[in-house]
C-alpha cells in the first residue's frame, strides 16, 4: 500500500481546500483517472491517479484542509492487488492440507514486500530520470547501501536503502521518470516475521478458505469520451499544468508525446522554443511549422536519432530561456595582460603540488574578483522577484560553469573573500572532480552570487554568456594567446592576452559600473602582487 502525498501545486501553496472526491474507499482507480478537486487560494486543481489500483483510505475527508507534501489517499497499485489475489490463493490452497508425519505446523507469518516511496528532494523538484540501478530483483540489501542513482533538474542524487531485506521488484527502469511520492522499488524487509507469531498457536485447519474481504477487481479503463486520455481529458502534471500556466499556453495547444497524449515538461518546452502556440487553440496540421511537413517529405535515409531532453539538459534549457527572455542583459568586453600572473602562477604550482592541489589560473581569477566586489558590491547582488529591492549579499559565492557528463551546471565556491588562494584551489578541485563524476551534491550548486564561464579553456576566444538567475553578472572568459604589443617605451614585446566578455543586469547594472568593476578586476589580474595587501 502507498500513500498519496499532496504534490507541491507552485507558487507559494502550502494547503489547499478538499472540494469533492470522486472516489470512495476500495474504488478501482485507473492512472490519470480524476480522485479528488481542492481548492487553493487561486483556483480549482483537479487531482489525478498516479497508477492504476485501488483506494484503499481517504485521509482527509470533504471540507477539509489538505497540505502539500502530506498524506491525501492510500491506495494499492495494480501489482500490490494482483500480488493479494496470488496470496489469498497460496493461503487457500494449503488450508486442508495434512501435515506430514513429524512435522510441526508452520507458524511463520508470509512476509510482506513494502514500497519505497521516493522522497521530497526539495526545490519543487517533482520528478527524476534513473540512471542506474545498482540491485536486480532477489537481491539482498543492507541498510545504507547505494541502490539506485537517479538525475533530477540539478544533480545526480544517490537513493540508499532504508533497512535490510531483499528487493522484490523495481517500479521504474533504467531510463524512465521517477516520480516524488510515488513507488520507487519494492522490498521485504529482513526483520519480517522475526518475533512476529512464534508463540502464536497455528490456524486450525477448517477445510475452507481463509476469510478476508476481497480485493476489488481492477476494471479496465474507460473510453475517453473526447480529449486524448482515459476520462475525457488530457493527461498532465501539476507541474506542467502550472509550466503552462506561467507562459499563457492552454494545456489543448500542445501536443503530448507521452503515453494517452500525455503532455510532458519537454512538450511545453518544445512548443516554447519553436514561439509558443496560441494560448487556447490547440494545434491542427495546418497550422503546424512548415518545416514538420518538409521533414515527413525528406527521402528515406539514414534513421535520425532522438534524445529525451531530461534531467540537467532539460533544466539548463528552461533556465536559459528564461534568463534570456526576463533579463535585459548587455555586454561588456576588454584584454587583460596575464603574463605577470602566469609567472607567479609557475612559481606557486611546484608548493601547491607538494601538497596534492592543482593550482590553475582559476583560483586567481575568483579571488580577484572577491577583491573587485569590495568596490563595486552591486555586481555581488541579487534583485527580489517583485524587482522592488536590492539584495547585497555578505559573501561572494563564485560559481564556475562545468561541462559534465550530464550537461552544464554551475557549482561555487562559498565565500571566496575569506579563503587563500590555496583553499580556493582546493575547493575548485573538489568541485571540477564530483561533476565530472557526475556527483555534485546540491548545498555546491545552491547560493552562488556571480559566475565565470571559463571558454578559453575549450579554444573560445570571446562569448556572450547568459547570466546564471537570480544573479545579476557573468563573465566568460577566453584562451590566453602570446600577441605583440607595445610596452611603454614603444617597443614591440611579446605579451599574453586574454580577453573577457561580462554580462549585466541592465536593470541595476549600468555600463559605467561594470566598467569600474572590471578595472578594478583587470588591476588585481595584471599586478597579482597587490593582492596580498588584501589578504586577511
Amino acid at each position: 500500500m502507498s500513500d498519496f502525498m499532496l504534490p507541491d501545486i507552485g507558487e507559494g501553496i502550502v494547503e489547499c481546500e478538499v472540494v469533492e472526491w470522486r472516489v470512495a474507499e476500495g474504488d478501482a482507480i485507473e492512472e490519470d483517472q480524476p480522485v479528488v478537486e481542492v481548492m487553493t487560494d487561486k483556483a480549482l486543481v483537479e487531482i489525478t491517479a498516479p497508477e492504476a489500483g485501488r483506494v484503499t483510505r481517504l485521509y482527509v475527508p470533504r471540507g477539509e484542509i489538505a497540505k502539500v507534501h502530506e498524506p491525501l489517499f492510500a491506495y494499492e497499485s495494480e501489482g500490490e492487488v494482483e500480488a493479494a489475489k496470488a496470496q489469498d490463493e497460496r493461503q487457500t490452497a494449503a488450508v486442508g492440507k495434512p501435515t506430514p508425519a513429524g512435522a510441526e505446523p508452520s507458524s511463520a507469518p508470509v512476509a510482506a514486500a513494502k514500497d519505497f516511496i521516493l522522497p521530497d528532494i526539495g526545490e519543487g523538484i517533482v520528478e527524476c530520470e534513473v540512471v542506474e540501478w545498482r540491485v536486480a530483483e532477489g537481491d539482498a540489501i543492507e541498510e545504507d547501501q547505494p541502490l539506485v542513482d537517479v538525475m533530477t533538474d540539478k544533480a545526480l542524487v544517490e537513493i540508499t536503502a532504508p533497512e535490510a531485506g531483499t528487493i522484490s521488484r523495481l517500479h521504474v527502469p533504467k531510463g524512465e521518470i521517477a516520480r516524488v511520492h510515488a513507488p520507487l522499488f519494492a522490498y521485504v524487509p529482513a526483520r519480517a516475521g522475526e518475533g512476529e507469531g512464534a508463540s502464536a498457536e497455528p490456524p486450525a485447519s477448517t477445510g475452507r478458505p481463509a476469510e478476508r474481504a476481497a480485493p476489488a477487481p481492477v476494471t479496465a479503463a474507460p473510453v475517453a469520451t473526447g480529449g486524448r486520455g482515459p476520462y475525457g481529458r488530457i493527461p498532465a502534471s501539476p507541474a506542467v499544468r502550472r509550466l503552462l500556466r506561467e507562459h499563457g499556453l492552454a494545456l489543448e495547444a500542445v501536443p503530448g508525446s507521452g503515453k494517452d497524449g500525455r503532455v510532458l515538461k519537454e512538450d511545453v518546452l518544445r512548443a516554447l522554443d519553436a514561439g509558443g502556440a496560441e494560448p487556447g487553440r490547440p494545434e491542427t496540421a495546418a497550422a503546424r511549422p512548415a518545416a514538420d511537413e518538409a521533414a515527413r517529405e525528406m527521402p528515406e535515409g539514414g534513421e535520425v536519432r532522438v534524445e529525451p531532453l531530461r534531467g540537467i539538459r532539460a533544466v539548463m534549457a528552461r533556465r536559459m530561456v528564461e534568463a534570456a527572455t526576463t533579463i535585459p542583459h548587455f555586454q561588456y568586453g576588454e584584454e587583460i595582460d596575464v603574463t605577470a600572473l602566469l609567472a607567479l602562477r609557475e612559481r606557486l604550482k611546484t608548493a601547491a603540488e607538494a601538497g596534492n592541489t592543482r593550482l590553475t589560473l582559476m583560483p586567481f581569477f575568483m579571488k580577484a574578483m572577491a577583491l573587485a566586489v569590495r568596490e563595486e558590491p552591486i555586481l555581488n547582488a541579487r534583485l527580489d522577484e517583485a524587482v522592488t529591492e536590492i539584495h547585497y549579499q555578505s559573501s561572494v559565492n563564485v560559481g564556475m560553469a562545468v561541462d559534465s557528463r550530464s550537461g552544464l551546471i554551475v557549482p561555487n565556491v562559498k565565500g571566496v573573500e575569506r579563503r587563500t588562494l590555496l583553499d580556493v584551489a582546493r575547493e575548485i578541485q573538489r568541485l571540477t572532480g564530483d561533476a565530472r563524476e557526475g556527483k555534485v551534491a546540491q548545498a555546491d550548486l545552491k547560493g552562488g552570487t556571480i559566475s565565470i564561464s571559463n571558454i578559453g579553456a575549450l579554444g573560445g576566444t570571446y562569448a556572450a554568456p547568459i547570466i546564471n538567475a537570480p544573479e545579476v553578472a557573468i563573465v566568460a572568459i577566453g584562451k590566453s594567446q602570446w600577441l605583440p604589443r607595445f610596452d611603454a617605451h614603444g617597443e614591440v614585446t611579446r605579451r599574453a592576452i586574454m580577453t573577457v566578455t561580462w554580462a549585466g543586469d541592465h536593470r541595476i547594472i549600468d555600463g559605467g559600473t561594470i566598467a569600474r568593476f572590471c578595472n578594478a578586476w583587470k588591476g588585481y589580474l595584471e599586478a597579482p602582487e597587490t593582492m596580498l595587501l588584501h589578504l586577511g
